[in-house]
């Protein structure tokens, strides 16, 4: 069974090249995309230069844990390295952020990922393709929580970014 699954991207390394190798290799892998607009934003947690985000819809009928193993290696593929300090630089970072309808627990993975809730940077591009769709949780409409998001700390603006 197909479900919808909801990522999010980011990349302050390479910005755009590391955005649309994402981008393609997801095509590649899944067919046809939901693509937010791109937004850049400093970064958060850390002193480091601004990122490039967006959200991204796709269907998959792969298990959870293969769909979050899979991101995982796109992101070494394209040179994330994982030995630093969670708050740092990065090449491609690619989030689960939810994975069908409904809350969803296993093993280490737990959807809907909070983010949605905590950064501008996820809720503003889900909002954008999303905004009908409701939190599993929450139970606000994704453009409902993005109206009431109040945190002027965390600015962000559009990117005119093409994909092909």
């Amino acid at each position: 069974m197909k479900r919808r699954a909801w990522l999010s991207l980011g990349s302050n390394i390479e910005r755009a090249a590391n955005l649309r190798a994402a981008v393609a290799a997801l095509r590649r892998r899944f067919g046809p995309l939901v693509l937010s607009p791109v937004y850049e934003s400093e970064a958060v947690g850390f002193d480091g230069d601004p990122f490039y985000n967006m959200v991204v819809g796709l269907e998959s009928d792969l298990p959870v844990t293969e769909l979050d193993r899979f991101l995982h290696r796109l992101e070494t593929l394209q040179g994330r390295r994982r030995d630093g300090d969670r708050f740092a630089p990065r090449t491609l970072d690619l989030d689960l952020l939810t994975y069908g309808e409904g809350p969803l627990q296993e093993g280490d993975i737990r959807l809907p990922r909070s983010e949605i809730l905590d950064y501008a940077f996820v809720l503003r591009p889900l909002a954008d393709v999303a905004g009908e769709e409701r939190h599993p949780l929450d139970g606000r409409r994704y453009r409902e929580l993005w109206d009431a998001f109040d945190r002027p700390d965390q600015r962000l603006w559009p990117v005119p970014l093409v994909f092909d």
